[in-house]
């Protein structure tokens, strides 16, 4: 999971260990393609769209090229999540709304993985 907000990835990985899901956190979306590197494989990549450089999409572009069999989650909280269709053209599995992410986020990683 990558997102720069250090409280939303404490609220994440709270939520999902709650639900039985092993949780790597990752703050920089400079480390994320690494940390899939070095300690993957994962399951599913929770990743936030607007992040410093890379940005979200930078990243996701890269994940599906590197990792095409890696499940993404998309989150945003920007422009009311507007920017979450655009991610769906780029390989996302499912997105979120970050006003929505507590009480889907699950769900929707649950969903990822059936």
């Amino acid at each position: 999971m990558v997102d720069d907000d250090p409280y939303i990835l404490r609220l994440y990985a709270r939520i999902l260990s709650k639900g039985g899901h092993a949780v790597h956190t990752e703050q920089s979306s400079t480390k994320v393609v690494g940390t899939l590197d070095q300690e993957g494989p994962f399951d599913v990549l929770v990743l936030d769209l607007c992040m410093p450089e890379p940005d979200g999409f930078e990243v996701l572009k890269d994940v599906r090229s590197r990792f095409p069999g890696l499940r993404v989650l998309v989150t945003s909280g920007f422009l009311g999540g507007g920017l979450l269709p655009a991610s769906e053209l780029l390989g996302a599995g499912a997105t979120l709304t970050k006003a929505d992410a507590p009480g889907l986020l699950l769900s929707k990683v649950d969903n990822l993985l059936a």
